[in-house]
């Protein structure tokens, strides 16, 4: 059902606590992919991340979680405490240079530091408000 949903057969797939991951084997199949939301709404998950290794960066990824009423989120810090670990691994370094490609984007730098995962990057501001208690 995810591959349906997502349209590209990914080299590998994983489930880890909340989300899927897809790895894919060039950031140009990344930038393609034309997930049908409709039937992403129906993977038993949060979310799935797709994600290959990037040109100009280390990795690149995009974060669908139509369940969580966000067809594609621009930028996900709590995706890249699972692929972290995973590039990590597969290239062999602890500091990561990132870049999600959503239609905003952005670039993170990664560090894997065992049990924990440091994220940093720019942020954009999204929203501004007050809430009375």
């Amino acid at each position: 059902a995810i591959n349906k949903a997502i349209g590209i057969e990914p080299k590998e797939t994983y489930k880890g606590k909340t989300d899927y991951l897809l790895i894919y084997n060039s950031q140009k199949i990344i930038e393609e992919i034309n997930p049908n939301f409709f039937l992403l709404d129906q993977v038993d998950a949060r979310g799935v991340i797709v994600s290959a290794k990037g040109e100009d960066v280390d990795f690149v990824s995009r974060f669908f979680a139509p369940q969580c009423g966000i067809s594609e989120d621009p930028v996900t810090g709590s995706a890249h405490t699972t692929l972290t670990p995973y590039w990590s691994q597969v290239l062999g370094k602890k500091v990561l240079h990132a870049k999600q490609l959503s239609k905003r984007g952005g670039q993170l730098i990664c560090e894997d530091q065992g049990e924990r995962i440091i994220i940093s990057g720019k942020a954009v501001a999204y929203l501004e408000g007050e809430i009375e208690l």
